[in-house]
């Protein structure tokens, strides 16, 4: 099923207009997958996991994607795919935790041009940072890099925030259940 994924990603490339659909119908199909990999699963810890397995497996050109926890007013190392990472990360410290903290998804196409940036990995040049949120408040991050320049747009910001918005609706269906 991966496979289909990558046909698309195959498919947005070849040209301007059929970018756009072939990139918002793969999105959608994430979201599919996400949803039939955490629908009855509250642990939060194993969904993260499977979230950055498919995301690690199905996106072309990352080189890392993963979840920092915040605990203690600090995004922890969670659940990831990719070689070793910052393990804990100051809140309103580099891309994630300018994410943490202002609650408003990153889009970095230069991380070498964000002021404070953290390079766990120096192969990184383009990052996305999306904030989780339960309750308002924000639990983690999710964090995908790129070697490539530029390598998110607003296509994937949109569909990585849908795939966290069913991960938050995950989150609050479960904590009402407890």
């Amino acid at each position: 099923m991966l496979c289909f994924f990558k046909v698309h990603l195959t498919l947005w490339k070849m040209s301007l207009v059929s970018k756009c659909l072939a990139k918002n119908e793969f999105y959608q199909e994430l979201l599919v997958q996400t949803n039939a990999l955490i629908q009855n699963e509250t642990d939060h810890i194993a969904n993260m996991a499977n979230i950055s397995a498919l995301l690690f497996d199905a996106l072309e050109q990352v080189n890392w994607v993963g979840f920092y926890r915040v605990i203690e007013e600090q995004l922890v190392l969670g659940p990831f795919q990719g070689k070793v990472a910052c393990i804990r990360i100051p809140l309103g410290t580099g891309v994630c935790g300018t994410a943490a903290k202002t609650k408003i998804t990153q889009r970095i196409s230069d991380v070498h041009q964000f002021d404070g940036h953290i390079a766990c990995d120096a192969t990184t040049n383009a990052e996305i940072v999306i904030p989780v949120q339960l309750n308002g408040d924000i639990i983690a991050v999710l964090d995908l890099d790129s070697t490539s320049y530029g390598r998110f747009d607003a296509e994937d910001q949109y569909g990585l925030e849908a795939i966290i918005n069913a991960f938050e609706e995950n989150l609050a269906l479960s904590m009402s259940k407890a």
